[in-house]
């Protein structure tokens, strides 16, 4: 699990998005599309999962792409090439469903546009038409864009401040595409507001609307009950029954609620850590 190569592919205002390639034997025979990995960057450091972008099984390697935001990605985002993780556990997770839906929109919002590539990319090799909408905040954190644009029949760019792309969101692309259009499929991965707004648009159009979920996680074996999510009514739990579900089953208010419980904690630690 040593560190092959590290490159930083966005740095915005103090913002860091940040691609690990790992040598994984092992995971990169088995991983697809969807499924993802538990890291620990130091022994005394939490367990976070994070989605695996590729996997390359003749490099014998896989490559993660995160953002740092909290004490743990910072940690793993000060590790260099040679480096080794403490711990990897993977491929975890239900792969995604790849067949011939026909015409498919994959909306990836922040660092959510690098879980999408995978699912792109399969989705693409299974002969769907594939649209995409990239959303990120400005121009300096857009991710993936050439590499999604060689894969994409149509692509669509939306940032908050208009400074690349359409100003605006993602969902506002993707409503106005299915007034005009019949697709499929619509896949969803970005923050929960996103994702759940995406939902919303969906819903009067009765389309299948699949998200790939980031909820809080600890033990992913589906013990701890941390990242239980309610789908339908009935109590799921992120790390073992998905990370995807379709979207209008998912009590999107109970999800937000239990993502943020521990944001001022993790504020703190990193203070505490940075000596502020």
């Amino acid at each position: 699990m040593k560190i092959i190569s590290k490159e930083i592919i966005a740095d915005y205002s103090g913002i860091r998005i940040i691609k690990l390639t790992l040598g994984s034997p092992a995971i990169s025979q088995k991983a697809k599309a969807g499924q993802f990995v538990v890291v620990m960057a130091s022994e005394e450091g939490e367990r976070i999962p994070l989605t695996i972008v590729e996997a390359d099984s003749k490099a014998q390697s896989i490559t993660l792409i995160f953002q740092e935001v909290g004490l743990t990605t910072k940690a793993l985002g000060a590790l260099n090439v040679g480096d080794a993780l403490y711990a990897l556990v993977g491929p975890l997770g239900h792969p995604t469903e790849i067949k011939n839906w026909g015409k498919v929109i994959l909306v990836g919002g922040g660092v959510g546009i690098a879980e999408i590539y995978p699912v792109a990319k399969s989705l693409k090799a299974a002969s769907n038409n594939i649209t995409l909408i990239l959303g990120a905040k400005t121009k300096g954190l857009l991710i993936l864009e050439k590499e999604l644009s060689d894969i994409a029949d149509k692509i669509y760019v939306v940032t908050d401040d208009g400074s690349v792309g359409q100003k605006g969101f993602t969902t506002d692309i993707l409503a106005e595409l299915l007034k005009e259009n019949k697709y499929d499929l619509v896949y969803a991965v970005g923050p929960v507001p996103m994702m759940k707004k995406v939902s919303f648009v969906c819903a009067p159009v009765n389309i299948k609307t699949i998200v790939s979920l980031n909820a809080l996680m600890v033990d992913a074996t589906g013990m701890c009950g941390c990242c239980r999510v309610t789908v339908a009514g009935k109590v799921k739990f992120s790390c073992v029954d998905g990370p995807e579900f379709e979207a209008k089953d998912i009590d999107w208010v109970e999800l937000q609620t239990r993502n943020s419980m521990y944001l001022d904690r993790e504020k703190h630690i990193c203070k505490l850590k940075n000596g502020s």
